[in-house]
């Protein structure tokens, strides 16, 4: 079993900076590291669907949202199979509950649909305050 677990939120003022943290935790045996198959950070507001803000797979990173591009970078440490979240320039906005998420397949492209991760962290909550 695949687990996620993200740390990092926290309170900041508007313009300051966060970096979120996400630990994968592989099963045993397995074929797939956290950098074959597509690893995400998510965000959900209240009342608000859950939004795609970035994801990343075994070649390239993606970014969802032109409200973040520019702003936030995804990246991972393989040796210490950690998916990180920087977070510069926060807005109010911003404000939300942050997810990672993964498929723990190997999958074509990356997906921008809630929907189609199978394994989610418990949230990590992110408040910027103006």
């Amino acid at each position: 079993q695949v687990r996620l677990s993200e740390s990092g939120g926290g309170s900041v003022q508007v313009g300051g900076s966060l970096k979120l943290s996400c630990v994968v935790s592989l099963p045993r045996r397995s074929r797939f590291s956290d950098s074959e198959f597509c690893t995400a950070w998510f965000r959900q507001a209240p009342g608000k669907e859950r939004e795609a803000v970035a994801a990343i797979d075994k070649d390239l990173s993606h970014n969802y949202g032109d409200s973040v591009k520019g702003r936030f970078t995804i990246s991972k440490d393989r040796a210490r199979n950690t998916l990180y979240l920087q977070m510069n320039m926060l807005k109010p906005e911003d404000t939300a509950m942050y997810y990672c998420a993964a498929i723990p397949t190997v999958v074509r492209q990356c997906p921008e649909e809630a929907t189609e991760y199978a394994v989610w962290g418990q949230g990590t909550q992110v408040t910027v305050s103006s």
